[in-house]
């Protein structure tokens, strides 16, 4: 079958009528065991049992797709994630054993809709961040296979990558929620400590690690990671965002930039880094160089200090012989620290962290290479250890200083690989980074993961709507997937772009609307806003326009680019006792935002 890439691919085939059982098991035989992204596959009878719950989910639902966000949607999950009833390896067989329930996170995308497809290799024991550290096999990367895909989320990072499945769970301690989605390039979403619950998480570092999203657009990463997350009382490292309103970034973001950048000779690295460099400040970001001492020192501390012993203790019941070698040498290092190095460690954590807080007050995000260059994996080989330290230059120090990140793909070298870049912000700036984030997808032309396909893009496209049919920007119950996107395809509207509106706009959640409907009005502190834009037979104009309710119409919006098109707009009498939801950026983000969560 032709996979769909993303989640609003899967609903609207299933909108169209198409069955849950006829794509999903079109989409299980597809997939190859042999594959050594995959550690394993649904058996036939699990993915039945996953389909006779989702048919009880649709009935209590009373039948209504859009109380099952992720309905139908396949996905993947790490295999030191628990599901109950499959084996959870860490990519160590001696270690495998029958998981008795779902890990939080699993639970709560069952419970939306989702699917559960397979459980994905690792570097063993999610220790590295390379992806060949695994008896199951090396997971090449997914535009050269000569080239590692990075770890140690390597499988969830490859099946994203190649869209076999629209989104995965990984984990990430000290950057594998990032590097391998920098390498494959697709979106790596490392949300604020505590944020998603790592209850049925085999853990690395307990204290800082993180489950993480794979995907190929911001847009799905921040639906899912929404959806799994919220407070978990049985996770001890569970905690409630303290913010009462989102963090939000303005139309001319401050980016602290390091004052300097290392990539270890790798030139094709360093150039594609200062092309999204000028590519950001083409949006308007102001970058600003910082000085990047405390981070580095920071992130040193994670392997070459007492915080290795963190490793120790989570491994301390597995049989050493039944580790890979060079985890092994790594997990051993953690019995050469005392309980008094390991104080030390965490007061040299707390003061470098508080440095690093310091000089990130005032901007919105650091901006890094999310690796400062990637290998071989015969390189890998020769110097397994080296190597996979340079990839941690400028992810080893983000979980220390309780800070969120957010992988971008950014662009593709002058050799075909990609690179990528990471937003980092102070913990629950998550919501702010995947606004700014869909705004730098609107803007790059590139494909989604390894799949050729693209994102709607800002760049190139036609001003003027076809022959016949009138352009339209629809902001929020129109998107595509949207529960009113129906009156536009109904009447063979066919999508434009995703693009941005002139920076000069605000959002609102207009109140007691049904469906929820966003509000747009012109602003002078305005920034930014992602519409679709849609053409629509001119003949079916006027009966699309009469079923609009008030206090909503259809008047003249400016886009980034300059032009004019037709849009919704807002009467201003509506906007007094609405919500304003600006700092999403647009509509998907708020709905994710904001869906229930505990």
């Amino acid at each position: 079958m032709s996979h769909a890439l993303t989640l609003a691919d899967w609903k609207l085939a299933y909108l169209d009528g198409q069955r849950p059982t006829e794509r999903l098991g079109q989409l299980l035989a597809s997939l190859d065991q042999a594959d050594c992204a995959w550690i394993s596959l649904a058996s036939a009878e699990q993915l039945q049992a996953q389909l006779h719950e989702l048919d009880d989910l649709l009935a209590e639902a009373g039948g209504d797709l859009d109380k099952l966000p992720l309905y139908g949607v396949p996905f993947a999950i790490k295999d030191n994630i628990d599901a109950a009833g499959w084996p959870t390896t860490a990519a160590c067989p001696g270690f495998s054993h029958i998981a008795g329930s779902d890990a939080q996170v699993v639970a709560r995308l069952r419970k939306a809709g989702a699917v559960l497809i397979g459980k994905t290799n690792l570097d063993q024991f999610a220790t590295g961040l390379v992806g060949t550290r695994s008896p199951y096999g090396e997971v090449p990367n997914s535009f050269d296979p000569a080239y590692v895909s990075g770890g140690s989320s390597s499988g969830s990072a490859s099946v994203v990558a190649r869209g076999l499945v629209p989104f995965s769970l990984g984990t990430d301690t000290a950057g594998s929620g990032r590097v391998p989605a920098g390498f494959n390039n697709i979106v790596g979403l490392k949300p604020s400590k505590g944020w998603l619950s790592t209850s049925g998480l085999l853990p690395a570092c307990r204290t800082l690690d993180c489950i993480s999203v794979f995907a190929l657009s911001v847009a799905d990463a921040a639906s899912v990671a929404a959806l799994a997350g919220g407070y978990d009382a049985a996770d001890p490292y569970s905690r409630r965002n303290p913010n009462s309103a989102p963090v939000g970034m303005g139309a001319t973001p401050r980016f602290a930039v390091p004052d300097t950048l290392e990539f270890f000779g790798d030139s094709q690295a360093r150039a594609a880094h200062e092309q999204a460099l000028e590519r950001l400040a083409a949006l308007g970001v102001q970058l600003q160089s910082i000085d990047f001492t405390p981070f580095r020192l920071l992130a040193e501390q994670l392997y070459q200090g007492a915080w290795v012993a963190e490793r120790t203790v989570a491994l301390e019941n597995v049989d050493a012989e039944q580790i890979e070698p060079v985890v092994r040498g790594i997990v051993a290092n953690g019995h050469d620290y005392s309980a008094c190095d390991a104080y030390r460690a965490e007061y040299r954590r707390a003061e470098l962290s508080r440095r690093i807080n310091d000089l990130l007050a005032g901007f919105d995000a650091l901006v890094v290479p999310t690796s400062p260059t990637i290998r071989t994996r015969a390189q890998m080989a020769e110097e397994p250890v080296l190597f996979n330290s340079q990839f941690g230059t400028y992810t080893n120090f983000t979980n220390l200083a309780d800070l969120c990140a957010l992988a971008l793909p950014a662009s593709l070298r002058a050799d075909g690989l990609p690179a990528g870049i990471t937003l980092i912000a102070p913990a629950w700036h998550d919501q702010a980074l995947s606004a700014f984030g869909q705004r730098w997808q609107a803007h790059i032309d590139l494909p989604l993961g390894a799949t050729g396909r693209r994102l709607p893009a800002l760049a190139g496209q036609p001003a003027a709507a076809a022959p016949g049919s009138v352009r339209l920007a629809v902001v929020g119950a129109h998107l595509t997937g949207m529960p009113l996107n129906f009156q536009l395809t109904s009447r063979d509207a066919v999508l434009v772009e995703q693009t941005l509106t002139s920076a000069d706009y605000r959002l609102y959640a207009l109140a007691g609307s049904v469906p929820p409907k966003p509000g747009l009005a012109r602003a002078e502190d305005g920034v930014p806003i992602i519409v679709e834009l849609w053409d629509i037979p001119l003949a079916r104009f006027g009966e699309f326009v009469a079923e609009i309710p008030a206090p909503l119409g259809i008047g003249n919006l400016t886009l980034a680019d300059g032009h004019s098109v037709k849009g919704f707009i807002c009467e201003p009498w509506a906007l007094r006792q609405a919500r304003d939801i600006t700092a999403f950026g647009g509509w998907r983000a708020f709905i994710s935002g904001t869906t229930p969560c505990n």
